[in-house]
C-alpha cells in the first residue's frame, strides 16, 4: 500500500499526542487492510480504532490505539485516495483528450482512469467496462452513491466502436444493476459530429427515457479537440451542427419533461456557445448540481457573483465528506497567492467565457475593468476554457500591456504550476489569481475598487 501515507495530522486530532508522525505508512485499521480512502474513513469510524504504521527508518511496524467517539473523524489525511492502484481504462476511445495531450505536462494529466472509486470520490466519469459484480456488490453494501457513468451511446455496436472496446457493447448492463438497486447515477454523453450525433444521439436520448429513465441526470457535452489530435475522424462541431443539436436536446429534454415530470436531459454551456447562442439562465435549470460539468456554469456563476448562490471551489464529487481524502490529480490545491493590484486591472478568460465576462461586469458597474480573451494557441482546436489556460498563453498577454495587474482565474492551476508545466511565479507580481467562483471575482474587484477610493 505505498500510496497510504499519512500527509498531515489536525491540531484537533485524538493522536496528536500518540506514536503517529507524518509519513507514516497506514498498513492496517482495526486488523483490515483499507484498498481506498472509502474503507479507511468507514474502518476509522469506529468507537475504538487501532492503526498498525510502518515508519520510514523503522524495521518493525507498531500500533497505535485510540477511543474516541463513534463517527468522529481522526484528524489524518492520506495523500491518495487508492491505496492498492488506481483501476486504469482500458478504453481506447478515438474521442479521449488524454490521447491529445502533448509530452511535458503535468503527470497527473496523463492518468486514464476508469474506477467506480473515483468516480464516488470527485464525480470521475466511468464506462463501466470494467466493473465486475463485486465491484456492484461492494457500491450497494458501502452505499457509494452518486456514480457518473460515460455513456456516449446506447448503440451496443456504436459504443463499442468508439470505446475501441467489445466490452463497450455490454457494460452498460452494469448501469441497468445500478440503477435498479437504487444508486444515483448521472450519465454523460460526449458527442461527436458525424459518429454520434444526428440519429444516433436521437436513439441515446429515447433509450435514456425508456431504458434509463432513474438517471439523475444526462449532459450532452460537445467533443473538445485540440491541434494535436490525431484522428481523422474527429474534428469540432460547425456552429450549425451545434444548433441541430441542441434542438434535439432541447426537444428530447421536453419529452422528458412530459413523462418523467423532470427534464432529465441538459447540454452543456459550450454547446450554447458553439451555436452562437447564449447559455440557458438560472431559472432553465431545476438543478445547478452539474455545473462543474458545463451544464448550467454560467448561470451558477453569475448567480454566485451576485450573492445569490455559494459556489463550491473544489467542484463535484463527495471527497470533502470522506475524512482525510486527497485532492487528487488535477483536483490538487490551486495556488491562491494573493497579491497587490495597480489602477489598471485586466481580468484574463478564456475565449467562451470573455464575452459573458464582460457583460456581468457591465451589468455590476465594473466598466472600468479590461475582459482579455486569452486565445489558446497551445492546444489550438476548439479548446477555449479557461482551465486549459496554458502559461505560455498567459506570458504571451502579458507582454501586450506589462504595466496592469492582471486576475486569473486559479482553475487553470496545479499547486501554482499550469498545465504546459510553468510556475505562476515565472509570471511575476503583475499576475493576481483568484478563486474561479462568481463570489470570489466580485469580492477581489470590490477590494481593488475600495483601495483605489482610499488611495
Amino acid at each position: 500500500m505505498s500510496g497510504a501515507r499519512i500527509s498531515s495530522i489536525s491540531p484537533t486530532s485524538p493522536l496528536v499526542d500518540l506514536d503517529v508522525h507524518i509519513g507514516d505508512e497506514l498498513i492496517a485499521v482495526n486488523g483490515r487492510a483499507p484498498t481506498d480512502i472509502i474503507e479507511y474513513q468507514q474502518l476509522a469510524d469506529d468507537e475504538s480504532v487501532t492503526l498498525l504504521l510502518q515508519r520510514e527508518g523503522r524495521p518493525l511496524r507498531h500500533k497505535v490505539r485510540v477511543d474516541k467517539q463513534a463517527g468522529a473523524p481522526l484528524g489524518l489525511t492520506i495523500d491518495s485516495a487508492v491505496f492498492d492502484r488506481i483501476r486504469t481504462c482500458d478504453n481506447h476511445c478515438s474521442f479521449c483528450f488524454i490521447y491529445q495531450l502533448p509530452k511535458g505536462l503535468r503527470r497527473s494529466l496523463y492518468v486514464k482512469d476508469d474506477d467506480f472509486r473515483l468516480s464516488f470520490l470527485y464525480g470521475n466519469y466511468t464506462t463501466l467496462t470494467r466493473f465486475t459484480e463485486f465491484d456492484l456488490e461492494r457500491v450497494l453494501t458501502e452505499k457509494l452513491s452518486p456514480l457518473y457513468v460515460s455513456i456516449h451511446t446506447t448503440n451496443p455496436e456504436l459504443r463499442a466502436s468508439m470505446l475501441r472496446n467489445p466490452r463497450g457493447a455490454t457494460s452498460l448492463r452494469w448501469l441497468r444493476a445500478l440503477l435498479d438497486a437504487g444508486v444515483a447515477v448521472h450519465g454523460q454523453v460526449v458527442t461527436c459530429p458525424e459518429v454520434n450525433d444526428g440519429a444516433e444521439l436521437e436513439r441515446t436520448l429515447e433509450d435514456a427515457l425508456s431504458l434509463y429513465p432513474e438517471l439523475a441526470s444526462l449532459a450532452i457535452v460537445p467533443v473538445g479537440v485540440s491541434k494535436f489530435n490525431g484522428e481523422d475522424s474527429m474534428r469540432s462541431f460547425r456552429p450549425e451542427e451545434a444548433q441541430r443539436a441542441l434542438e434535439t436536446v432541447e426537444r428530447y429534454r421536453e419529452y422528458a419533461r412530459a413523462i418523467l415530470g423532470r427534464p432529465l436531459i441538459e447540454a452543456s454551456d459550450e454547446f450554447y456557445l458553439l451555436a452562437g447562442r447564449r447559455p440557458p439562465p438560472a431559472e432553465h435549470f431545476d438543478s445547478l448540481d452539474q455545473a462543474e460539468n458545463g451544464i448550467g456554469l454560467v448561470a451558477s456563476f453569475e448567480k454566485s457573483f451576485r450573492g445569490e448562490l455559494e459556489m463550491d471551489p473544489l467542484g463535484t464529487g463527495f471527497f470533502q465528506s470522506v475524512d482525510g481524502a486527497p485532492a487528487w490529480g488535477y483536483r490538487a490545491p490551486r495556488a491562491n497567492l494573493g497579491g497587490e493590484m495597480g489602477e489598471r486591472l485586466r481580468l484574463l478568460s478564456g475565449e467562451y467565457a470573455a464575452p459573458l465576462l464582460r457583460q456581468l461586469l457591465d451589468d455590476a458597474g465594473f466598466d472600468d475593468v479590461e475582459v482579455v480573451s486569452v486565445r489558446n494557441e497551445y492546444f489550438g482546436g476548439n479548446i477555449k476554457v479557461a482551465g486549459l489556460l496554458t502559461g505560455a498563453d498567459v506570458a504571451r498577454v502579458l507582454e501586450e500591456v506589462p504595466d496592469a495587474t492582471h486576475l486569473l482565474p486559479d482553475v487553470c492551476l496545479n499547486e501554482g504550476r499550469f498545465v504546459d508545466g510553468m510556475e505562476l511565479a515565472e509570471l511575476g507580481s503583475s499576475v493576481v489569481p483568484v478563486k474561479t467562483t462568481g463570489q470570489d471575482l466580485r469580492l477581489a474587484l470590490e477590494h481593488w475598487r475600495a483601495r483605489l477610493v482610499s488611495a
